[in-house]
């Protein structure tokens, strides 16, 4: 589930408080660090291959992490949609796309 929330932090509060494992994101203005960062902030396995098909299959897997809710807040999002649009766009659609009903996963995405 992919969606926008106005606050980072009051995010990261409620989803902790919920008992999710969150995951945090910072600004990036590049499709590679975009792939890199997702893949570092969910700790994704070495044979991750930093492409946007790689990006959907260590998504919908995740049998590295632990069971549970899954919550990705990328704060800053905008700094790629600016510097590459296409770029940006791709990956929030492999974001949008990708469930996994045994490790529920959401993506944030913060201006603050």
């Amino acid at each position: 589930m992919l969606r926008y929330v106005p606050d980072a932090a009051r995010a990261l509060e409620q989803a902790r408080a919920r008992g999710a494992l969150v995951h945090l994101l910072g600004p990036v203005t590049s499709k590679a660090q975009a792939l890199d960062a997702i893949g570092t902030a969910l700790n994704f396995p070495a044979w991750y291959g930093r492409n946007l098909d790689a990006l959907h299959d260590c998504l919908t897997d995740l049998s590295w992490q632990p069971t549970g809710e899954h919550v990705l807040i990328w704060t800053g999002h905008r700094q790629l949609e600016t510097a590459d649009p296409d770029g940006y766009r791709a990956i929030l659609e492999v974001l949008d796309e990708t469930t996994n009903p045994n490790r529920p996963l959401s993506f944030l995405l913060a201006d603050t």
